[in-house]
């Protein structure tokens, strides 16, 4: 597709569409959902368990083939499979459990302006948190856990300790953070890398294992994704004429012929 043929009203409506189904089907799978998020395709937004939570002006990006997921694990449910394995299940009434697996669920909290691009998972057994305007390329991974024992590969969670990534940080295209990693404020991960120790503020890692490669100038100052909604109304009123310059002179005829029998140059 070399231009988007939709006319305008159709890209309203579609956008009207997509905010309705955020709100009906998708807000109500988190424990938080900030204000005004940007989703486009949520229907391919994957949240599992209690504990997810996102802040205000989210922009999150799916596609068919790379699903964003977002994974709380529910520590109470692997005590409750440890009892049966082992002999000694004892039935509880639903609402304690209700209650175990609010309690003993792996927390993923996500700050202000975050950017989460297609593909990208984020899995918590014990806690990840992610601070204000972060921003991830598509297929990046964090995980606070190894999800399963290095001697006993029967019984998950195995190893876990808590992940920190600090406001402004840029995680790379495919990058992997791992287990027990703190990510300073302002840091830049490099594509594919695996992070498996710190990352101090203000520099540039890449690599596997990932490594301090450069730092930031700190003469400068880095302009985070906040500052693009320090006006929300005066974005959206931008963004609305940025679309009716581009769709106005599209036709739904012009469309629909593009749809069913596209030519050269589409």
């Amino acid at each position: 597709m070399r231009k988007d043929h939709r006319p305008y009203f159709v890209k309203k409506l579609q956008n009207q569409y997509v905010k309705w189904y955020t709100d009906r089907y998708l807000r109500p799978q988190f424990r938080h959902l900030g204000k005004s998020p940007a989703l486009i395709r949520p229907w391919h937004v994957q949240v599992f368990g209690y504990s997810v939570e996102v802040g205000d002006y989210a922009t999150i990006i799916a596609e068919p083939h790379s699903n964003v997921h977002f994974v709380s694990w529910a520590q109470a449910d692997l005590e409750d499979l440890a009892a049966i394995m082992d002999g000694s299940d004892k039935r509880v009434d639903a609402k304690a459990k209700e209650e175990a697996r609010a309690l003993g669920q792996g927390l993923i909290k996500l700050g202000d302006y975050v950017l989460v691009c297609p593909g990208v998972r984020i899995q918590a057994a014990t806690r990840i948190t992610i601070g204000n305007g972060v921003m991830f390329a598509q297929g990046a991974y964090v995980t606070d856990a190894d999800w399963h024992g290095i001697y006993d590969r029967c019984m998950p969670v195995g190893s876990t300790a808590p992940v920190a990534i600090g406001d402004n940080a840029w995680i790379g295209d495919h990058a992997i953070v791992c287990k027990g990693v703190t990510i300073g404020e302002n840091s830049i991960i490099g594509a594919g890398s695996v992070v498996r120790r710190d990352v101090p503020a203000n520099s540039i890692a890449a690599g596997n294992p990932c490594q301090v490669v450069k730092e930031l100038d700190p003469e400068r100052v880095v302009k985070g994704r906040e500052a693009m909604f320090a006006n929300h109304e005066e974005l959206q009123k931008m963004l609305s004429a940025a679309d009716k310059d581009a769709h106005d002179q599209n036709t739904l005829w012009g469309w629909l012929r593009y749809l069913l029998f596209p030519r050269y140059g589409d």
